[in-house]
């Protein structure tokens, strides 16, 4: 925990930017992609997400997040509303928190032709653009990478 004024900003600012490539459509997984970009902004560090694969259709408009498979047999609805019932943030309001925050969301081009979807198809509620490897890879010089 930051003890003196400004640690948490030199923290943030000696840690870099994230990126994170969201691969899976797992809901655990992108759940924890959304907690992670959004600490790094609330610490003051440039956040991307990069959504490809199956982890796209957590972004499809409504709430079809929550038919996203999860551990157990569960539906991304079922431990979602688990997670909230325990204290825990659920998918939407960390998805609001990403946008206040202005993580940066990228939604892979390729990705989106392989499971047949279209920007169209997707929430308008979260600024994002469609761009390839090349537009992530050209933002990554000083940024930590994770997969998730």
């Amino acid at each position: 925990m930051p003890t003196e004024s400004g640690e948490t900003e030199d923290l943030a600012a000696a840690a870099g930017a994230l990126s994170v490539i969201v691969f899976s459509g797992d809901y655990e997984r992108v759940h924890y992609a959304l907690v992670l970009a959004a600490a790094a902004a609330a610490i003051g560090g440039p956040a991307t997400l990069f959504f490809t694969g199956e982890a796209i259709r957590a972004l499809v408009t409504g709430d079809t997040w929550r038919q996203l498979p999860a551990a157990g047999g569960a539906s991304g609805g079922e431990i979602d509303d688990r997670y909230c019932r325990r204290g825990v943030a659920g998918f939407a309001e960390l998805l609001e928190a990403c946008v206040a925050l202005d993580v940066r969301f990228i939604v892979c081009e390729m990705g989106l032709r392989a499971i047949g979807l279209t920007r169209r198809d997707l929430r308008d509620d979260v600024p994002m653009i469609e761009a390839g490897v090349v537009t992530l890879l050209a933002a990554l010089p000083a940024a930590r990478l994770l997969q998730i």
